[in-house]
């Protein structure tokens, strides 16, 4: 969308009107951003339907880049409600805090001087997070089996220290 290209500005159509940027367009997206480096990429977020996965199994195949791997993290929905809904942001300067991981500490705005004017966005609200995770599972789950059967599949407890999960999607990865 930065760089105003033709997919870029048809994205921005949708997300402007609120809409989720259909599955061709994201395609032809991620097309063009392989073009050149199709042998080395990662994809964060992507895909997240079985139609989706299919239509970039075709493009890659296209392009001669197929996966070498698929890594799922595996943390409780516990966890990820914890996670997830504890994000606090000030308005001011944008730094997050998280209410256990990493608390207000009562520090100044770097922009305004005074104490941290702190705000939860809409979707870190816990009944938005809960949705995000019902939607998860309802559509973005499946991926699991399919690359498993494809033998694509890396599983990591994303639950264990964030040293130790970069060690595991590293030793995944090679």
């Amino acid at each position: 969308m930065a760089a105003g290209t033709p997919l870029g500005l048809e994205a921005k159509t949708f997300m402007a009107a609120g809409d989720l940027v259909p599955d061709a367009v994201v395609i032809g997206m991620i097309r063009e951003a392989l073009s050149g480096r199709a042998d080395d990429f990662m994809l964060d977020g992507f895909p997240r339907t079985i139609a989706q996965a299919e239509a970039l199994d075709g493009m890659l195949s296209e392009v001669g880049a197929p996966l070498d791997n698929v890594i799922a993290f595996e943390v409780p929905r516990d966890e990820l409600m914890r996670r997830l809904a504890g994000r606090w942001i000030c308005r001011g300067c944008g730094r997050s805090f998280h209410e256990t991981s990493n608390p207000y500490d009562g520090s100044a705005c770097s922009v305004t001087g005074d104490a941290c004017d702190l705000y939860q966005r809409d979707d870190d609200r816990i009944d938005a997070v809960a949705n995000r995770l019902d939607v998860y599972e309802a559509q973005t789950a499946p991926l699991i089996d399919y690359y498993r059967s494809r033998g694509l599949l890396r599983d990591i407890d994303g639950s264990l220290p964030l040293d130790e999960v970069q060690v595991r999607v590293v030793e995944a990865l090679s």
